[in-house]
């Protein structure tokens, strides 16, 4: 079974505004409202792609039913843990000006109430994945991540870390299945410019001397690149497509790639996949369906290049 943690679960405002200004009323067009977070981005793709899995993490007041509400709607398993105040963030994303977004915090988890999901973490079994996705409230400690793995560490589970900075760097000596950093997160560990695939390798191979197994790498118009523990390094141009919204294509492109390896237990296939899935999130209004995913695969997996 996979099983996702998101921390700080979200409502994702979606709108769209036609000539949006500064200082005036505007007025949207079309708006979605979706349950956000790096962590049910994941899920929801893993479903998509036929792979069972439960959605973990923490929600609160109004904003938190209604997060559960509509992750029960999409079909999807979770287990969250109902935090006694505050509230679930509402982000606002334009879809009109790309990564433009306003986030909110998040409520306060406070430590008997992370103490319950690790007690619920206690019991995944061997051979179980568990996916650690997005950022945590400013409240909580930057070790949060490292703590789940050292209680887990020996119990012969998958761990998949898709963070920035120190939740990142943290749970290295652990030795996760799976990171996935972008080009620029990649970069920021190591005050270098990353601009194209040649150069993401030798610090992909740093992270893997750090601990991490498999390193992901996903570059935007670049494309990607991999580097698995067995020490092949893959790349992958990014499939030509119109990008339609770039939220989630990161979580995508880790539930593609889970969903490969879980499948074959083949990195390349794995890597295909990933790249499919991310890109057919990007190129699709909503998070990819399956049906999305093999046709941007039919295209991907021609195209590997091995270095």
């Amino acid at each position: 079974m996979v099983y996702t943690v998101t921390f700080n679960p979200s409502l994702d405002y979606i709108i769209s505004v036609d000539g949006f200004q500064l200082g005036k009323t505007n007025r949207t067009v079309k708006e979605q409202m979706l349950p956000g977070g790096k962590g049910i981005n994941v899920s929801t793709v893993l479903k998509n792609l036929g792979i069972p899995n439960t959605a973990l993490g923490f929600c609160a007041g109004f904003t938190g039913e209604e997060i559960e509400k509509r992750i029960g709607e999409m079909g999807l398993n979770s287990d969250f843990i109902h935090l006694e105040s505050g509230y679930s963030r509402i982000n606002v994303k334009m879809k009109d000006f790309d990564g433009t977004e306003i986030n909110g915090q998040g409520p306060d988890i406070r430590s008997e109430e992370t103490e319950k999901l690790l007690q619920k973490l206690e019991k995944l079994e061997e051979g179980d994945t568990l996916v650690l996705a997005g950022s945590i409230p400013k409240t909580m400690s930057e070790s949060i991540y490292r703590d789940i793995l050292r209680r887990l560490e020996g119990q012969g589970i998958l761990a998949v870390v898709d963070a920035t900075g120190e939740l990142l760097l943290n749970v290295l000596e652990y030795r996760p299945f799976l990171i996935k950093p972008n080009n620029h997160e990649l970069g920021a560990i190591f005050n270098v410019k990353l601009e194209n695939r040649e150069d993401v390798v030798p610090y992909a191979r740093k992270m893997q001397e750090k601990g991490a197994r498999n390193v992901l790498v996903s570059m935007a118009g670049q494309g990607a690149v991999l580097l698995d523990e067995t020490g092949e390094v893959y790349m992958l141009p990014a499939p030509k497509g119109e990008l339609v919204n770039a939220v989630g294509a990161g979580d995508s492109m880790v539930a593609g790639f889970l969903a490969g390896w879980l499948t074959k237990e083949d990195y390349e296939y794995a890597f295909c996949m990933g790249v499919s899935a991310g890109s057919a999130s990007a190129f699709s209004e909503n998070l990819a369906t399956k049906e999305e995913v093999e046709e941007v695969y039919r295209h991907v997996k021609q195209s590997v290049i091995y270095r």
